[in-house]
């Protein structure tokens, strides 16, 4: 059952995203009405955590950064409050014991049947393009026996630049894949590395958009030290 400050918010921004946004959306139909999903999105923008949710009939848990909960300034408390209303739940992504923890809250979201949003990537592109995936999605399909449905993000770069507060009125565009079921031994690291490689290319064929074959967050890094 969605929690009531959810559905306060989903009632209060789905007209505005209606009007203002007016999302273009397809295949919609690909995600189940019931029982445990993982909808999987590359990541362009804070925004790919509100319009997509938005659109989908049912609720998207996402494992949101813990970052998102304690940025300081208005900006962070504006974040905190949307990510406590739209029900999304806190991880310590940052590797090790506190990545094992975040598959386990994963992994409860969907043994209770619950519809879990993932970011492959792990973090926003810093460019536009496709980056490598993180092994954690198929372990959890695995385990989980949920399907994944790829979903694109179109323009929420546009709309929503990293750093920028209000965002820019002008259509965004989602498309949602077919379900992918994965089986396998979850503890086989090669499984989960070709598994989530072959999600990263359907997504690609989705977006469009150039994949490189290296972690965003070592991107992110490489660029700080050119700068």
């Amino acid at each position: 059952m969605e929690n009531v400050p959810y559905g306060l918010l989903r009632a209060f921004l789905t007209p505005f995203l209606m009007l203002l946004f007016r999302p273009k959306v397809k295949g919609l139909r690909n995600v189940p009405i019931n029982g445990p999903v993982i909808i999987a999105s590359n990541h362009l923008s804070f925004s790919d955590s509100i319009f997509m949710p938005l659109v989908v009939p049912r609720k998207v848990t996402f494992l949101a950064k813990s970052e998102y909960f304690t940025s300081p300034g208005p900006k962070g408390l504006l974040k905190k409050l949307t990510f406590i209303a739209l029900g999304q739940v806190p991880v310590d992504r940052s590797g090790g014991r506190r990545s094992e923890a975040a598959l386990i809250t994963g992994l409860s979201v969907l043994a209770e049947g619950n519809c879990l949003g993932i970011y492959p990537e792990g973090t926003r592109s810093p460019d536009g393009r496709l980056y490598k995936g993180r092994t954690g999605i198929a372990r959890l399909a695995i385990e989980s026996g949920a399907p994944i449905i790829p979903v694109a993000m179109f323009n929420t770069e546009k709309i929503q630049p990293t750093g920028k507060l209000l965002p820019k009125i002008m259509r965004v565009k989602m498309v949602f894949g077919e379900p992918i079921y994965i089986k396998g031994d979850p503890t086989d690291l090669q499984v989960l590395r070709n598994e989530t490689d072959s999600l990263m290319r359907i997504l690609q064929g989705l977006s469009g958009q150039e994949y490189v074959d290296i972690y965003a967050t070592k991107a992110k890094a490489d660029k700080k030290e050119e700068d």
